[in-house]
C-alpha cells in the first residue's frame, strides 16, 4: 500500500510511543545477566541482555496494531530475520537497544531506536530515545525532524571550528581510524552505539561518524543506522556509504553494511572533505 502523509503520521505516533515506553523501561533497568549471541564481529554487537528482550518485547505490543492496518513486515535485531522485509511494502526495523555494551557497564552511548523503512531500502520515519538524557529524536521523511516534540533545526552550518569524530570503540581501534582523523584534522569526541554516535554529531557540529567497509559479517545492521538516517535527511545532513552512495537498508543478500561502510557527516562539504581524503582501496 501506498503511505499518506497522513498515515506516516499514525505510524509516527506508533514509533514515539514505543521508543519513548522502552526508553523509559531501559534507564529505571539494569541487567543481571549478560549473554553472546555469537556472530557479530565485535563484543559490542555479540552481548544481549534479558532487558534488550523485554524492551523488544514492550515495543511488538505497541507496534502490534499496526501490522495489520497497514500490512507491515519486521525485522527486528532479538529476532531471526523472516524475510517479511523483502515481502511487504513497508516494514519496522527495531534495535531494542543499540549500544548494549554502554548499557551494561552503565555508560552513555546507548539508546532504542525504531524505524519504518520501505521496501526499496527508504527510511520514512525514525524515532530515538536517549535514556541517560531522556530525550526523544524524530523525524518522518518530508515531515521535518523533532527533538522531545519540537521541530528541531540544529546549526549545522560548515564552520572552522575544530572537527569531532564519534565512533565506535572497535572502529576506533582499526588501522585506517587514526590516519583518517589524522587527515580532518579531527579529535575523537566519544564512543557509544551508531544511533548515539549520529545523534551525538548533531548535537556537537561540526563533526562526523564514519565506519569503513570491511570483509565478513559486521559492520552494523539495517536497525543501527534506519532511524537516524531518517533524522539525517529531514536535517539535511548527510548518512550514506563510505563511497557517497545511498545507504542500502533492505539488501536481500545479508543486514550487514560491511560492505559499504557508513559515513555520517552535519554538513556536505565535511562530508566531502572526508570522502576526498579516505577513498576505499576499490576506488583507488
Amino acid at each position: 500500500m501506498n503511505l499518506t502523509e497522513e498515515h506516516l503520521k499514525r505510524l509516527a505516533d506508533f514509533a514515539i510511543e514505543a521508543a519513548t515506553r522502552a526508553g523509559n523501561y531501559v534507564s529505571e533497568t539494569r541487567p543481571t545477566n549478560v549473554e553472546h549471541k555469537g556472530a557479530g564481529g565485535s563484543l559490542a554487537t555479540e552481548v544481549v541482555t534479558e532487558v534488550d528482550r523485554a524492551s523488544q518485547n514492550m515495543i511488538l505490543e505497541i507496534l502490534k496494531p499496526s501490522f495489520a492496518a497497514f500490512d507491515l513486515g519486521l525485522l527486528t535485531e532479538e529476532s531471526p530475520d523472516d524475510g517479511s522485509r523483502l515481502e511487504k511494502d513497508y516494514f519496522w526495523c527495531i534495535d531494542p537497544i543499540d549500544g548494549t555494551l554502554p548499557f551494561i557497564e552503565g555508560v552513555p552511548g546507548y539508546a532504542v531506536s525504531i524505524a519504518l523503512i520501505s521496501r526499496a531500502g527508504v527510511p520514512m520515519i525514525g524515532a530515538m530515545h536517549d535514556p541517560v538524557e531522556n530525550t526523544l529524536y524524530h523525524a518522518v521523511r518530508g515531515g521535518g525532524a523533532f527533538k522531545n516534540g519540537s521541530t528541531w533545526q540544529p546549526d549545522l552550518s560548515d564552520t572552522a571550528t575544530r572537527l569531532n569524530i564519534f565512533s565506535d570503540r572497535s572502529e576506533a581501534k582499526g588501522p585506517r581510524f587514526k590516519p583518517a582523523a589524522a587527515a580532518l584534522e579531527a579529535d575523537l569526541a566519544g564512543t557509544g552505539g551508531a544511533v548515539m554516535n549520529a545523534i551525538w554529531c548533531l548535537e556537537n557540529p561540526p563533526a562526523c561518524y564514519f565506519k569503513f567497509s570491511k570483509t565478513g559479517v559486521g559492520g552494523g545492521c539495517f536497525w543501527d543506522f534506519a532511524a537516524t538516517a531518517c533524522l539525517y535527511h529531514e536535517l539535511g545532513a548527510v548518512a550514506t556509504d563510505v563511497a557517497g552512495k545511498p545507504l542500502e537498508l533492505n539488501r536481500a543478500e545479508s543486514i550487514y553494511l560491511s560492505h559499504c561502510g557508513v559515513l555520517y557527516a552535519t554538513h556536505p562539504a565535511l562530508a566531502r572533505r572526508f570522502l576526498d581524503s579516505n577513498k576505499e582501496p576499490h576506488e583507488k
